[in-house]
């Protein structure tokens, strides 16, 4: 007669305490590793695992961190994915993370022990960027920038109708704004709107006129929008301050967008204010930024709403190395250089297809994504492989997010740095191991 199997089952405690897992336990936590052993225990239990493996088995099935969150390579050719996080960090800003995560000096002055202007140093990274602007705030997102805008001035706010835009998961703008209290004034149509189509909405409950880019899409044929430069023209000396949601965080022009607008530019135009993101194309953490007139800026930091906005000593950390250090990743993405891209292709499909995968480099087209630039695609560079290995690279360590066009996968290079080349061929060899 066999032995009860559940007998052979090392206790929890004797596991928990073996010198082996003491230093799992310092970095993860004891219930996130008690649990990885219970896993183990049943799977001894089930006959998959020997008795004597169980602390090898444990180690294995620990996560590296003790959050669930995991890198992933992305291959799809979308620079700012927001499924994927949007902007990869730089170095430098998780660097400044890491140091942020302590004690740090986020609020006081360290040469007169008195209490200091939280952020200062990011504020004036970003002004130093965008020198067209007087002022800055940063809150958590653009979205919040933007209700913080609409209930700060308050009134009536006038917006081109084809400027309510929808800009994924279905949330719309107009939405937003509603729910802060403010009124909508409407102007123009849905493909055209003119100049006297402002002036004739301008009345004295006028809070400011709004201008939100419609960064998802484009509207073509019969068209007509008024340029900031002219509108800021029209509205001086009215008392009514223009506001442009310009989206991407682009700080200035860039060779490769040529119709993405950017803070810089727009502030330059007669902006009062311009609202932006932190994690698009500026390459930052997920912020909203708030740039222009010092007396608007003043007005919205002073609110009571930005108190419940504001962002946290890490972000402002990121966002001021991504501001002074080297350039981020999506800014190297965008720079990427199409013959360089075609070479690491090759390299890499030569790689993958001395091990026997069907493998070659082909021509592809990349993304800006997360709402930029819609009809600017970037000629890019991919390794095109069998289409059934999207879901297992999917699932894979480390996942690798591609995408399929026809029969194929392509995982495109544009969206990966050089670095993570060998990690990629690792994780596809590995995926294709485990098929065969």
């Amino acid at each position: 007669m066999s032995a009860d199997p559940r007998r052979q089952v090392p206790r929890t405690d004797t596991l928990l305490a073996d010198p082996e897992l003491a230093p799992a336990v310092d970095r993860l936590g004891r219930e996130l590793v008690k649990s990885a052993v219970q896993e183990v225990q049943q799977r001894i239990r089930d006959g998959e695992v020997g008795p004597g493996d169980a602390v090898a088995a444990v180690l294995a099935g620990l996560p590296p961190t003790a959050s669930s969150l995991r890198p992933v390579l992305n291959a799809t050719g979308v620079l700012v994915h927001t499924n994927l996080g949007r902007s990869p960090l730089s170095a430098a800003a998780v660097a400044a993370i890491a140091a942020a995560g302590g004690t740090t000096d986020v609020e006081l002055d360290l040469v007169t022990g008195r209490r200091g202007p939280r952020g200062a140093a990011a504020i004036t990274a970003l002004l130093a960027a965008v020198p067209a602007a007087q002022a800055a705030i940063v809150v958590n997102n653009c979205a919040a920038a933007l209700a913080l805008v609409a209930t700060a001035l308050g009134g009536e706010l006038v917006i081109a109708r084809g400027e309510l835009v929808e800009i994924g998961d279905g949330f719309r703008i107009p939405e937003l704004l509603v729910a802060t209290g403010a009124r909508l004034r409407e102007v123009g149509t849905t493909n055209r709107v003119t100049l006297d189509d402002y002036r004739d909405a301008l009345h004295e409950e006028t809070g400011a006129v709004l201008k939100v880019h419609p960064s998802n899409f484009v509207v073509r044929g019969f068209t007509r929008a008024v340029p900031v430069a002219e509108l800021a023209a029209a509205l001086s000396g009215s008392g009514v301050p223009l506001v442009a949601d310009v989206g991407s965080g682009l700080l200035r022009p860039h060779p490769a967008l040529p119709d993405e607008p950017d803070l810089q530019t727009t502030l330059a135009d007669g902006a009062d204010l311009v609202l932006a993101s932190g994690d698009k194309l500026l390459g930052g953490p997920q912020a909203g930024l708030v740039l222009g007139r010092a007396d608007l800026v003043q007005r919205l930091r002073r609110h009571p709403l930005y108190r419940a906005l504001r962002v946290d000593k890490t972000t402002l950390a990121a966002l001021e190395a991504t501001l002074r250090g080297p350039l981020p990743p999506v800014q190297e993405m965008l720079a990427a250089d199409l013959a360089g891209l075609r070479r690491r292709a090759a390299a890499l499909a030569a790689r993958l297809a001395a091990a026997g995968l069907d493998a070659v480099a082909v021509d592809s087209e990349a993304r800006v994504g997360g709402g930029g630039a819609p009809e600017h695609p970037l000629p890019s560079a991919a390794v095109s492989l069998p289409g059934d290995l999207a879901e297992p690279l999917r699932a894979g360590t480390p996942p690798v997010v591609g995408y399929v066009a026809g029969n194929r996968t392509l995982l495109d290079l544009r969206s990966l740095p050089p670095a993570a080349d060998d990690a990629l061929a690792g994780a596809v060899l590995a995926v294709a191991e485990d098929a065969a």
